[in-house]
Parts: C-alpha cells; sequence; structure tokens
C-alpha cells in the first residue's frame, strides 16, 4: 500500500530541514503558522521561517531530526521524531511528535510537543 501523501510531505519537510533548505521549501504555504517548543508566537509565514534558520543572525545551534515514523490523514500528518541538538560543545537528545495541518498538499501549520519541554526551553535558552 502507498504511503498517504501527507506522510509524504512531511517526509519532505524533515529533509529538507535537515539540509538547511526551508527557504526553497515549495510544500509550505506561503503564510504557513509554524509553532516552536518554548515560544509563546508563532512564526507566520514561509519567509519568516527560512529567516529564523538562515537569515542575518542564525541560530547558534543545529538540530538533526529523524522520523520514527508517520501517520496521516487527509487534513493531518503526525511524525513522531528523534532529534539531536548541538549548541557549543553540548549535545542534547529529545523526542517530539510533530503534528501538521496539511491543505492543497502544503503544511498551513505545524505544532510540536515534547517528551521534556522544560529541558528543551532551558537548552535553548
Amino acid at each position: 500500500m502507498p504511503e498517504h501523501p501527507n506522510a509524504a510531505l512531511l517526509r519532505k519537510v524533515t529533509e529538507a530541514f535537515n539540509a538547511g533548505d526551508m527557504q526553497a521549501a515549495d510544500y509550505l504555504s506561503d503564510d504557513v503558522v509554524w509553532h516552536e517548543i518554548g515560544s509563546a508566537e508563532p512564526i507566520r509565514g514561509k519567509r519568516a521561517l527560512a529567516e529564523r534558520f538562515t537569515g542575518d543572525t542564525p541560530p547558534d545551534f543545529d538540530i538533526h531530526v529523524d522520523l520514527h515514523d508517520v501517520v496521516a490523514n487527509d487534513e493531518h500528518a503526525v511524525g513522531l521524531v528523534y532529534a539531536t541538538a548541538k549548541r557549543g560543545d553540548r549535545t542534547f537528545n529529545y523526542r517530539t511528535a510533530e503534528i501538521v495541518h496539511v491543505s492543497d498538499g502544503k503544511i498551513t501549520e505545524r505544532w510540536a510537543f515534547s517528551d521534556d519541554t522544560a529541558a528543551i526551553n532551558e537548552f535553548f535558552a
């Protein structure tokens, strides 16, 4: 049985994220809303999201994510993720559930929920 298109979409976004290719992510809507763990306000828009990771002051950390599993239906995809973050000489491993809303073949909104939000906030503070 072929993979649901929204599951494949989440895999493509994960590959782009790992490659640092958020600007060319044609599978994100122009007005995507990207909720980050530890941030009260989401990043709004594909341009702002690209700027967040590749702009004049890129983050002082690197994150690599591995998808453990993906489930999807016609409106959503959920990825179970194992992430490794590096910042200076420190490394931090954590798990998230990445939830995306999909419309017309593009991600319109993303949320992440972690196994240890407090530790994530401390690492990225």
